[in-house]
């Protein structure tokens, strides 16, 4: 999470409904027009399938009351109307009562092709389709249980496991390589190049190798982890992350396949 934004979310009135205004709405209209023509034959057929439950609405930001009902009817889950920054005890929290965090700003024009810090569509189109499918909401609230009893340190090795399954995690299918993780589903070129550049390593699934991997938000991924299958995420969500985690610690990081980020001048 960075630690100041420009955007200020939008408050919903007594009545729940955030009044979006007209541009808003168009730019979540080319957003979402945009994305969709790029996941297909991409993304996995969970999150097309969760998509087809959502009915997200192409023309206007949708109200998140129209997305919980769906996610309550499918996986217990809904959304909670956040800032555009919490807290990590704010973002835990949330996660381990089965209420996925949703900032309520959608990005400018300027920052129409990629924002380092998550906004509505990211949030709703990249990750609420996949919530609608019992495997992901499970591993999801067993990642915010743990996050929610870890101490500061313990966080910063789960962060890693939340980039690299939630986020930008990928799916070998019978179809071939298929992307889950919202991270990438949100993001056309991310979508393109995870999947068809030579350049990033396709890992194994394996939650102690997420946990000692770096990773820097602000470049494409060079090292993706795949699942074999979507149901998997039950059994990881079974593991005792935590003893992992310890693990993690006692074996150290790997060291990270891209170079440090330039320090801007002040």
């Amino acid at each position: 999470m960075t630690k100041t934004s420009k955007y200020v979310s939008r408050q919903s009135d007594a009545n729940g409904i955030i009044h979006w205004s007209a541009e808003e709405n168009q730019i979540w209209h080319e957003l979402i027009s945009r994305q969709l023509s790029v996941v297909e034959g991409k993304a996995c057929s969970e999150f097309m399938q969760g998509l087809d439950k959502l009915q997200l609405p192409r023309d206007r930001i949708p109200q998140l009351a129209e997305v919980s009902s769906v996610l309550r009817a499918t996986t217990g889950w809904e959304c909670a109307e956040v800032p555009a920054l919490i807290s990590f005890d704010k973002f835990f929290e949330l996660l381990a009562n089965k209420r996925f965090p949703v900032a309520t700003f959608i990005r400018s024009r300027e920052e129409f092709d990629y924002l380092q810090e998550p906004d509505i569509f990211h949030e709703i189109f990249g990750h609420c389709a996949m919530l609608t499918h019992p495997a992901f909401a499970e591993f999801t609230h067993m990642y915010g249980k743990l996050g929610l009893a870890a101490s500061k340190q313990d966080r910063v090795y789960l962060a890693r496991l939340y980039w690299f399954s939630i986020e930008f995690g990928l799916l070998n299918t019978a179809d071939g390589l298929r992307i889950y993780g919202g991270g990438i589903l949100s993001s056309p070129g991310e979508t393109l190049y995870a999947l068809q550049s030579d350049v990033p390593e396709r890992l194994p699934f394996d939650a102690l190798e997420m946990l000692r991997t770096p990773y820097r938000i602000d470049i494409m991924q060079p090292v993706y982890f795949t699942l074999d299958h979507i149901d998997t995420l039950f059994d990881a969500a079974k593991l005792d992350m935590m003893a992992l985690v310890n693990q993690a610690k006692a074996l150290g990081l790997h060291a990270p396949k891209f170079p440090p980020k330039e320090k801007q001048a002040s």
